[in-house]
């Protein structure tokens, strides 16, 4: 590869690592490429997109990029699944997790809203359903004060996993389980007053099979 080739690489490489606070970092040593293309459509899904990269462009980016802390994940074959804005973690961390449970796969770690991460840490993601499904959960089931709802809906997607663990197990040593939401209760139909007038007598002409007026609609 010619030096010039390298250089745009490693700048493309380093913008994408400067832009992309999710990112998953696994080993992919033993994948064969119909398995690895299988892997990216499926991630693609989730709005993570899979690269295969060599580690020495991958280290000289990550410096370039000023995240030095990725170089320790950065071992042996590495692929990086980078999630787009509005890509769902959770959702590209079940995808790998599952990956390394039928083939060749070991996840590292990675970056979450930009904070470097371990392997637990992604498998733990990994169990979560998707953002936007957890906040609702938490939100409309677990009691909590106003205050602490409202920040979860801002909150890191990281604090979020740390929340619902630490919530959890407060409520299982309290001997509590997470209340499920009440049913909206129906409307109560309107008790007709006792003194209302009876129905009148029909008049002759609807006894004799005339047509009954259409009752005039109230106004507004």
């Amino acid at each position: 590869m010619l030096r010039q080739d390298k250089e745009r690489i490693v700048g493309e490489l380093a913008e994408r690592l400067k832009s992309s606070p999710n990112l998953l970092i696994a080993d992919y040593r033993g994948l064969s490429m119909p398995e690895i293309d299988e892997l990216r459509t499926k991630l693609l899904e989730t709005g993570a997109r899979f690269s295969v990269v060599k580690n020495t462009l991958t280290r000289l980016a990550a410096e370039q990029a000023g995240v030095q802390a990725l170089l320790e994940l950065i071992d042996r074959p590495t692929a990086i699944a980078f999630i787009d804005a509005d890509g769902d973690p959770a959702a590209a961390a079940k995808i790998l997790n599952d990956s390394s449970k039928t083939h060749v796969l070991v996840i590292r770690g990675g970056l979450l809203e930009g904070d470097t991460v371990g392997d637990a840490e992604i498998k733990r993601l990994a169990t979560l359903p998707p953002a936007d499904v957890l906040r609702a959960q938490l939100a409309g089931a677990v009691a909590a004060p106003l205050t602490t709802i409202v920040g979860l809906f801002t909150a890191p997607l990281r604090d979020l996993v740390n929340v619902l663990d630490a919530r959890i197990k407060q409520l299982e040593e309290q001997g509590e389980t997470v209340p499920e939401p009440e049913a909206e209760a129906e409307p109560e139909e309107p008790q007709a007053e006792a003194d209302a007038p009876a129905e009148e007598e029909p008049s002759e002409e609807t006894a004799a099979g005339g047509e009954t007026p259409a009752p005039e609609s109230e106004e507004e």
